[in-house]
């Protein structure tokens, strides 16, 4: 594994986060020292997938990076003719996903799409993962996405959405923030990296509460709304379509 070192070293002028070359090298490392609970995650959309993902319908994997929760639900289906669909707009990401795809054998058949996920219509499917994506888009596209979701899902399908949250009360968002750049540091990371990777994350990271994730989901149409996992400022969700 490729040690992520990207914010090691002094930058004059830090631009915009992306998931670039060099980001999709280091991606396995800087997500499990930036991420708490980044791998309970990954285990529990194995899970997920074996309970809820149907005969004869798609899984889609929107904001994919290399593969990770892609693998971990094709490993888990139990069910016959069913199709995953991982989808990333960042070409280094969708050429080691398709490299991790071909890697590991699996019963289900896999697609790798490089696009943006707001171009994929949804349909037929039985579960959707957003494994820390929809916090990446503007804010104003969020509804938009959730909706075409919402309505590509069979009933009975689950969408997973796991995102960096906010709090609204400022002591307890600032406790969470402290706690997660603490989780940072006994990782590994510097006070510079920690503090120019939050600079590059700023313009392009807009995060979201619990309660609002709540009501939006709420709002596209879904009956089931509940947060299953949290680790600091992470956590995870899940929205089931009745």
């Amino acid at each position: 594994m490729n040690k992520d070192t990207i914010f090691s070293a002094p930058i004059e002028k830090i631009g915009d986060f992306t998931f670039d070359e060099a980001v999709a090298d280091v991606f396995p490392d800087m997500i499990q020292r930036s991420v708490p609970g980044y791998s309970n995650i990954i285990t529990a959309i194995g899970m997920l997938a074996q309970r809820f993902v149907q005969p004869n319908s798609y899984v889609y994997d929107l904001g994919c990076s290399r593969g990770a929760a892609t693998l971990s639900a094709r490993r888990n289906i139990k069910q016959p003719n069913v199709k995953l669909i991982a989808v990333d707009n960042s070409p280094a990401m969708v050429e080691r996903c398709q490299r991790h795809i071909d890697a590991y054998h699996g019963e289900s058949a896999v697609e790798v799409v490089c696009d943006d996920i707001r171009n994929i219509k949804i349909e037929n499917a039985s579960m959707v993962i957003l494994n820390f994506t929809l916090q990446f888009l503007p804010p104003a596209d969020r509804t938009l996405l959730l909706q075409n979701i919402y309505h590509g899902l069979n009933h009975g399908g689950v969408l997973v959405l796991s995102e960096k949250f906010r709090f609204d009360d400022p002591s307890i968002n600032e406790l969470q923030i402290d706690l997660h750049h603490e989780f940072k540091r006994a990782n590994g990371y510097s006070e510079l990296e920690v503090s120019q990777k939050r600079t590059a994350l700023e313009n392009v990271m807009r995060t979201d509460s619990i309660p609002q994730h709540t009501v939006r989901l709420r709002e596209v149409g879904f009956a089931h709304v509940e947060l299953w996992f949290q680790c600091f400022n992470f956590g995870s969700m899940i929205a089931i379509k009745q």
